[in-house]
């Protein structure tokens, strides 16, 4: 055991700079610079210091961040959930689809005409930058989340886009020096497949693991969060063994497991946002060690991106997507905030390192160009998101932290137990509990006020906003609900 004190050391390092990454949030609010941003570049000029650091094998780095975005969007597919999702699906795959191609063409015909890269190589740079990224999106909204459509169509699309981008690569790469009719046929024949296996499995894949979590149940409470992430992958891998997008799999199957009520819940939605955050902060570590900062400075990619991303920002998506979102039901200023928050992250990288293990002619140079592009929407997008939601009157709420939580542990699940939020001007409003009509068989368990708990007295008086968990009998009476949910009628002067 020759080797316990160097291996000792590089653990230490190796935690060390996770601490540092999982801090990096609180310095993020600080400077500003999103917090994707600081791992890319802290990645890269510690692999430029230390060089033996860029030394990971591109194929290491690809099957990396692949399983790291596979995490990613399954948590966000389960963020997601199906009842929000079918509300914008339209949208969501008209966007997340059309939207792709079009940008990927988009700024295919800008590399070529304006910056002279031969077609194939365009071509894959505008693919490989027309996918959006849901963990640099939500990660610059820090605890503020967004409300209605407009959050759905941002993390819908970034996760629909992300497998359309993918599969687009991969059949374009497949297609090799290809032309013509014979071209476009493989690449759209490969796309298709991949589309079809991919959703296919997702669906019957999220399916059977929903049925799992329902009635299998395990000796130990950790293990289902567990069986979750082994579901999720088995997914995965099943679709990508298949020749289907495993990305699009896990995310559908994330969406049909998202809001559907199973035992732990709570422990498997918090253990897979944890596994997404570490997910992201491993996908853009490992994605930096592989940029050559003083390579980039020393040729034109530096100035080519800059240009690139700029014409990204401010023309092609504004003006593509804007004509894509017209049937789209959106206020003008939640229009504004989808087309600016279309930012991108670790897919166009990790799509640009198929470009490095493709070995074409001028591969290096593109995947600096992708590189610097993402750099500037991280940082000069990303980091005007908050103001950009402002500006827009975009509905918005702050998620504060909830450090204590009140739980009690059921074998069964409940079947009377129902939550409702006091609606202002609704009968209860202002009514103290005894002077409710809720019948025999309903009884208040829990008031939830400001994050804090409510004595329970015939006496106390319930306000707007107020959570209520009710135990009934679902049998018999009537249903309290318009109580709590239904305003009162205005009242008629006396005569």
């Amino acid at each position: 055991m020759t080797d316990v004190e160097p291996f000792g050391l590089i653990v230490f390092l190796v935690s060390i700079a996770g601490l540092l990454a999982v801090l990096s949030s609180r310095i993020s609010e600080r400077i500003r610079i999103p917090a994707p941003a600081i791992f890319l570049l802290v990645a890269a000029g510690a692999s430029d210091l230390v060089p033996s650091l860029g030394d990971l094998p591109i194929v290491t780095v690809e099957r990396l961040v692949t399983v790291a975005l596979a995490l990613i969007l399954f948590d966000g597919g389960m963020h997601i959930g199906w009842r929000r999702f079918r509300k914008a699906a339209g949208a969501v795959a008209w966007v997340g689809v059309v939207g792709t191609f079009v940008t990927a063409g988009a700024v295919a015909l800008l590399a070529h005409t304006v910056f002279g890269f031969d077609w194939r190589i365009a071509l894959l740079i505008g693919t490989a930058l027309a996918p959006t990224d849901p963990a640099v999106v939500f990660s610059v909204l820090g605890r503020r989340e967004i409300a209605g459509r407009t959050g759905v169509i941002l993390e819908g699309e970034s996760g629909a886009n992300d497998p359309v981008g993918i599969a687009l690569m991969v059949g374009l790469l497949a297609a090799g020096d290809a032309g013509g009719a014979h071209a476009i046929g493989q690449v759209a024949g490969t796309f298709g497949l991949q589309m079809v296996i991919g959703a296919a499995i997702g669906v019957v894949g999220g399916a059977v693991l929903l049925a799992a979590m329902r009635r299998l149940p395990l000796p130990s409470e950790g293990l289902y969060p567990l069986r979750t992430l082994a579901g999720a992958l088995t997914i995965y891998g099943g679709a990508a063994a298949a020749h289907g997008s495993g990305f699009l799999a896990v995310f559908i199957a994330g969406i049909l497991i998202g809001d559907a009520r199973t035992a732990y819940k709570g422990e498997i939605v918090r253990f897979h946002a944890s596994l997404a955050s570490l997910a992201e902060i491993v996908a853009f570590a490992v994605l930096g060690l592989t940029i050559d900062l003083r390579a980039l400075t020393d040729s034109d990619a530096w100035w080519i991106g800059l240009l690139l991303a700029c014409l990204l920002a401010f023309v092609v998506r504004p003006v593509l997507l804007g004509v894509l979102l017209i049937p789209v039901r959106l206020r003008l200023g939640e229009r504004v905030f989808v087309l600016w928050s279309g930012l991108k992250g670790a897919v166009p990288i990790l799509l640009g390192t198929f470009l490095l293990d493709s070995g074409l002619t001028d591969a290096g140079r593109a995947y600096d160009v992708i590189v610097v592009v993402v750099a500037f929407s991280v940082i000069v997008q990303g980091g005007l998101v908050p103001a950009m939601a402002a500006a827009c009157k975009v509905p918005m709420r702050l998620v504060e932290p909830e450090p204590w939580s009140l739980g009690v542990r059921l074998r069964d699940q409940p079947r009377g137990l129902r939550r409702y939020v006091l609606v202002p001007g609704a009968p209860a409003d202002g009514s103290r509990i005894e002077q409710l009509d809720l019948g025999e068989d309903t009884w208040i368990c829990f008031i939830l006020r400001e994050g804090e708990l409510v004595p329970i007295r015939s006496q106390t008086v319930l306000r707007a906003g107020d959570e209520i968990l009710a135990l009934r009998d679902s049998d018999s009476g009537p249903d309290p609900a318009p109580i709590f949910r239904v305003p009162r009628p205005p009242e008629r002067p006396q005569s």
